[in-house]
């Protein structure tokens, strides 16, 4: 057993395994759709040892008044601080990705989410601007996947572009869920299209892949299928101990699950 993030644990339950920060596996990916300062460092202060990258939703860093002063709290947290893609995209569109990054880097962002999704960057576009960012050494998340509900979805399609992306400077995949769980690795009710996920899961074992499941549904579902050293992101920031709790088995939609995968350790 691990004795986990902090020192006064209990340790009488036999759980999985889970990696301590700063981690490369199961990362949970917050989305923050603006906090105020107050409740934001009361969650930082509570459950920042569970929390690995806080992503300011939409284009909220930018209207932020007080941004500066919570990416010093999320520094002091460990915790990775990040913009949204829609933010680079809108910048793409209006010309001035250079500026943008500019002023991520004044403010202490140490890493940005580059997408294509609602602004039809194409994805050459897409990879410059990825490798623009790695260059000025930000840590790149690239999020793949459409917001579009009516657009075909094809695992290869993702695949290959994860793989360029990669190839250009990004050091994480996001993987397309929005904050409503019903596009890109969900159908409109909500469901996990498991052939985009199994394809996923074939990219090299270094990849890193943050799954957006912003549902219980879909965080118990991810967890059962890959394990509970998946990365989840877009978990609303509220739900942090109880995404810990799904991931240990300590829900019943994970218990059997966890309870099984305890025993077969045991036994090996």
């Amino acid at each position: 057993m691990q004795a986990g993030p902090w020192p006064d644990r209990p340790s009488f339950l036999s759980l999985p395994e889970r990696p301590t920060k700063p981690r490369n596996a199961g990362l949970t990916h917050v989305l923050d759709k603006g906090l105020p300062l107050d409740a934001f460092e009361a969650t930082l202060d509570g459950v920042g040892h569970l929390i690995d990258v806080w992503k300011f939703g939409y284009g909220l860093a930018y209207v932020d008044r007080q941004v500066e002063e919570k990416l010093k709290v999320l520094d002091r947290a460990g915790v990775k601080a990040c913009p949204g893609g829609t933010l680079a995209e809108i910048c793409w569109l209006q010309r001035c990705s250079t500026q943008y990054l500019d002023w991520l880097a004044r403010c202490g962002f140490g890493c940005v989410e580059i997408s294509n999704g609602a602004s039809g960057m194409p994805a050459e576009a897409k990879r410059h601007l990825i490798a623009d960012a790695a260059g000025r050494g930000f840590e790149v998340f690239s999020e793949i996947g459409s917001k579009d509900p009516d657009l075909i979805v094809e695992p290869d399609v993702w695949v290959d572009e994860a793989a360029r992306d990669l190839d250009a400077g990004a050091s994480w995949i996001v993987a397309e869920g929005r904050d409503s769980g019903t596009v890109g690795l969900y159908n409109s009710e909500g469901d996990v299209r498991t052939s985009l996920v199994d394809a996923l899961e074939t990219l090299s074992a270094e990849t890193q892949v943050i799954y957006e499941a912003p549902l219980r549904a879909q965080q118990a579902w991810l967890i059962r299928h890959i394990g509970p050293n998946v990365s989840l992101g877009n978990v609303p920031a509220g739900e942090v101990p109880s995404v810990e709790a799904l991931r240990l088995g300590l829900r019943a939609d994970t218990m059997v699950w966890s309870s099984n995968r305890v025993e077969d350790q045991c036994s090996t």
